[in-house]
């Protein structure tokens, strides 16, 4: 018999820490599960077959309540009895519901914001009088109604937490599921097991077996082709897909030349061993051409995106397979804008990159859900090679979006020689341990510089190194000085173009990991 899992749903509003929200439950041992806001109570009661609803989470957003057609909730789920936790955008619409009162802010808060705790209750439990914690709003709660009660303020919001005195229902106007809200963990565990009183009874081990059956279902007794980049994404969806299909599938790398220094060959040798049908496509001159003149980052993505479909459909061809599989993740997904009430931040050569038409039945994707420490996480449990396990995460178009502006060879041959500097001081000075991702950018900024006693004019290059658990959210990596020097002394030195390099000193948010 199937296990119910104790069971958190959120609702998304669109906001580009939603799904960070289900995976922060999720390391609690709770089963999260995303749906969108239009869920009704009556669906909400009839997901009970499935799971063990025990809570619902209100994300954040990029809507005001004030809008026109901003997202609005079933006003009976707040009738369920169900315990309800609302977060920025959910705290400001929970609130105008149940009749408090929501104004524009005076003062917009965005980023590391210091609250003070009036009554540490409930979701609060255990916190201090003053909290550190990340806001993001344009919009405040400045009243609740005589049935509600005030549980934190700051000095520009006056209702920056509440609770009902009646039911488990709570608002909170900052975001207790990034790592830059110092004890946000506790806030959410708080929620779940305090208030929700959930069991931890869900786990990774269950999903690898359901993720194995759902590529089976999918696709039946017809064969499929996979994009295998080398990554860690499309290494784990290979072995999964392998596991489910058998001879019946064929992994596909394409070169598409923006690959970094070396790593067609190490892919190729790595990848020989397995037990899969390894096909390695060299498709470096119809990129190329494909992006001539292209400067914008959306079309080169898009470009690139559909020139990997069209690559896959003629190996699919040669095969004759009629799915594709990938290795999309969920940051891919909702950076690419893929839900109704999303901003797009970037599409995704894998996702909102993908041409309207193509020759499959269906694109499966086995790892959508998931976030990249859980793919890593996978993978040791699939026993795959350590240096996969720990590959730094690598853009699917490559360099050529960490190359501003208009590709040429010569920026192509730049950027793999700067990229592979960056990369083997950082590793041969026992600094990339903590790092998300560690690499140059060739920028289309030139400076003046002095090389060789004459006046040089080059390239700026710029290096950016990331702390990071998901990928949602980063640092900038603190990245001792003397390494730096020796970065930087070296890229000008090796490459003549360049004349000048900085250090990208900002974090997720308000930048991108990437650059485009």
């Amino acid at each position: 018999m199937q296990i119910k899992y104790d069971t958190i749903l959120v609702l998304d509003f669109g906001g580009q820490y939603c799904h960070l929200i289900g995976r922060r439950i999720r390391e609690h041992g709770v089963f999260s599960e995303i749906v969108p806001p239009e869920i009704t109570s009556v669906e909400i009661l009839a997901l009970n077959e499935k799971f063990n609803i025990k809570g619902l989470i209100l994300s954040g957003g990029p809507s005001s309540v004030f809008e026109p057609g901003a997202p609005r909730i079933d006003p009976k789920i707040l009738e369920l009895n169900l315990p309800v936790l609302g977060l920025c955008y959910g705290h400001q619409l929970v609130a105008q519901i149940v009749g408090g009162k929501v104004s524009r802010a005076s003062c917009r808060e965005y980023g590391i914001a210091e609250v003070n705790i009036d009554k540490a209750v409930g979701v609060l439990s255990g916190l201090s009088e003053k909290e550190t914690v990340w806001m993001s709003h344009g919009d405040t709660v400045s009243a609740v109604p005589s049935d509600f009660e005030v549980l934190a303020h700051t000095d520009s919001c006056p209702v920056a937490a509440y609770r009902s005195k009646q039911k488990p229902i709570y608002g909170l106007q900052w975001h207790p599921e990034v790592v830059h809200t110092k004890n946000g963990a506790l806030m959410l565990r708080n929620f779940v097991f305090e208030v929700c009183h959930c069991e931890t009874n869900w786990k990774m081990d269950d999903l690898i077996e359901r993720m194995i059956n759902e590529i089976k279902t999918d696709v039946g007794t017809s064969t499929a082709i996979i994009g295998l980049s080398g990554g860690i994404d499309s290494s784990v969806a290979t072995a999964l897909a392998a596991e489910a299909l058998g001879d019946k599938l064929t992994a596909v790398f394409v070169d598409h030349g923006f690959m970094r220094e070396g790593e067609p060959e190490a892919i190729r040798d790595t990848f020989k061993d397995f037990n899969i049908n390894f096909v390695m496509v060299n498709a470096q001159n119809r990129f190329m051409e494909k992006l001539e003149g292209v400067s914008e980052p959306e079309k080169k993505r898009k470009i690139i995106g559909e020139e990997f479909i069209r690559v896959f459909e003629e190996a699919a061809k040669k095969s004759g397979a009629e799915y594709l599989l990938q290795g999309t993740i969920y940051p891919d997904r909702i950076e690419s804008g893929f839900r109704k009430n999303s901003d797009v931040i970037k599409s995704h050569h894998n996702v909102a990159g993908l041409p309207a038409k193509m020759d499959f039945k269906k694109i499966v994707e086995p790892l959508r859900d998931l976030y990249k420490d859980e793919v890593r996480k996978v993978a040791v449990m699939l026993n795959l090679p350590r240096e996969l396990v720990n590959r730094q995460p690598f853009p699917g178009p490559g360099l050529a979006v960490r190359i501003i502006g208009e590709l040429t060879e010569e920026k192509v041959t730049i950027t793999k020689k700067a990229d592979a500097i960056v990369r083997q001081e950082i590793e041969k000075n026992c600094v990339a341990e903590n790092l998300w991702q560690y690499f140059a950018v060739l920028t289309d900024t030139k400076a003046t510089g002095v090389k060789g006693d004459s006046r040089a004019y080059g390239y700026v290059v710029a290096v950016r190194a990331a702390e990071s658990r998901e990928a949602m959210t980063a640092n900038f990596a603190r990245i001792p000085y003397p390494v730096l020097e020796k970065i930087s002394t070296r890229i000008t030195n090796e490459i003549p173009e360049v004349t000048r390099v900085v250090y990208d000193i900002t974090h997720k948010p308000p930048a991108t990991i990437e650059w485009e």
